[in-house]
């Protein structure tokens, strides 16, 4: 039998996924259950070797994610499939050809499979996928194209509903608790949930993953993802995906926590896509609907872009720490690193590594960055390894750059 090794590539508008792809892959992103490699992996069946990036990630090597390396890197001798980062296949059975040949989603071309010996693609090809490779083969595959991180959020709760009802067996809801509607509980070994907690399932179902803890009193509104050993201390958290080993309090909506990031004290925060290790102060609140309902423009790489959406929240980028009371406004963008404080609102583009309150930002120093990161990761038992030091240091001297421009 051939070997078979995945990769996920990023095209070019994957590298401008603000302000994620500063720090981390496109494919290390939260939708639904699974991280974007995750379902990659589940729909071939096996573990990705690697995320194919610009340079400035190589060396991306977070725990219990795929590393990111460069192109002549790749395995040779084994037959690869090379799939874009931004993909969101359906559960499907895949038959893979022996022949090299071009990957579609609804016919737009996402990636190849390439036989032992033939060429791998070309960092332009990498960039552009719609570059014809003249395959005469075709593996056509059911799914999406993500185009933004908004549309990630926009299409997340569906796709809860999907990989839920689909990837773990029904519950009964422990005792103590109270379940409105008819739709799936499912629960993860371990869990624990207190008297008191409501389970609503009227739109859509919920699961708790592994080693997850609901403190009452609590109400979670489905589809709802929970994820391993994240902690909810009471309040209405609903229509979310929660990465693992978060810890959350007050409302959340339609929003996705990318993992070990606290918001442990009241506050709202809706339609919001935050990134890892972000700390959130008591009270903290965003806006995620404009007072004359129209729709919200984010800032992005290319300028700002009109998301045709009415309800979009802020995008915080890991390791964002906001103080006590902090309130953003619709559609902020935070840049990773960032340390937000006082009671000024901030603007809606906010760069990498600022420190300060409203437009008053300085740059926040790296020595004292990194060692803060170091130790609040190690409250979690996690190591900042040397590849993660190598790529914030390198996405903090490239920010700096662009501000001395």
């Amino acid at each position: 039998m051939t070997q078979t090794n995945l990769y996920l590539f990023e095209d070019r508008r994957a590298r401008r996924w603000a302000p994620f792809s500063l720090t981390r892959p496109a494919g290390e992103l939260l939708f639904g259950c699974l991280t974007l490699r995750e379902r990659a992996e589940h729909i071939f069946g096996m573990k990705c070797q690697g995320h194919l990036s610009r340079h400035a990630l190589v060396g991306f090597d977070e725990p219990d994610s795929a590393p990111t390396i460069s192109l002549d890197e790749i395995s040779e001798g084994t037959r690869q499939i090379i799939i874009s980062s931004r993909v969101a296949p359906e559960f499907q059975d895949i038959e893979l050809p022996d022949e090299p040949a071009w990957i579609t989603v609804n016919g737009i071309p996402a990636g190849w499979v390439l036989p032992p010996g033939t060429e791998p693609p070309s960092e332009l090809a990498l960039r552009d996928p719609s570059i014809n490779p003249g395959y005469s083969k075709v593996l056509e595959l059911q799914g999406e194209i993500i185009e933004y991180p908004w549309t990630l959020l926009a299409q997340n709760p569906a796709r809860i509903q999907t990989d839920i009802e689909t990837l773990w067996p029904q519950h009964s809801v422990p005792d103590g608790s109270v379940l409105i509607g008819d739709g799936p509980v499912s629960l993860g070994s371990g869990a624990k949930v207190e008297p008191g907690v409501v389970f609503d399932t009227r739109h859509g179902p919920i699961r708790l993953a592994e080693n997850t803890r609901v403190e009452g009193p609590a109400r979670l509104t489905g589809p709802l993802f929970i994820g391993p050993e994240s902690v909810i201390y009471g309040g209405r958290v609903g229509t979310s995906s929660i990465g693992p080993v978060c810890h959350l309090h007050g409302e959340v909506s339609d929003s996705v926590f990318l993992g070990f990031s606290s918001k442990s004290h009241s506050g709202y925060i809706g339609h919001s896509l935050v990134g890892r290790w972000v700390n959130l102060g008591a009270y903290t609140t965003n806006s995620d609907l404009k007072n004359n309902y129209g729709p919200v423009r984010v800032w992005t790489p290319e300028g700002y872009i009109d998301t045709g959406q009415i309800k979009v929240g802020c995008f915080l980028g890991d390791h964002v720490k906001t103080g006590i009371g902090m309130t953003l406004n619709t559609g902020t963008v935070v840049g990773a690193g960032s340390n937000l404080f006082g009671n000024t609102m901030p603007s809606s583009k906010v760069p990498a590594f600022s420190w300060g309150s409203g437009d008053h930002l300085a740059r926040h120093r790296l020595p004292e960055f990194l060692a803060t990161a170091k130790q609040v990761m190690a409250r979690r038992k996690i190591e900042l390894t040397p590849g993660v030091v190598k790529v914030l240091e390198k996405a903090w001297k490239r920010t700096a750059e662009r501000l001395a421009e």
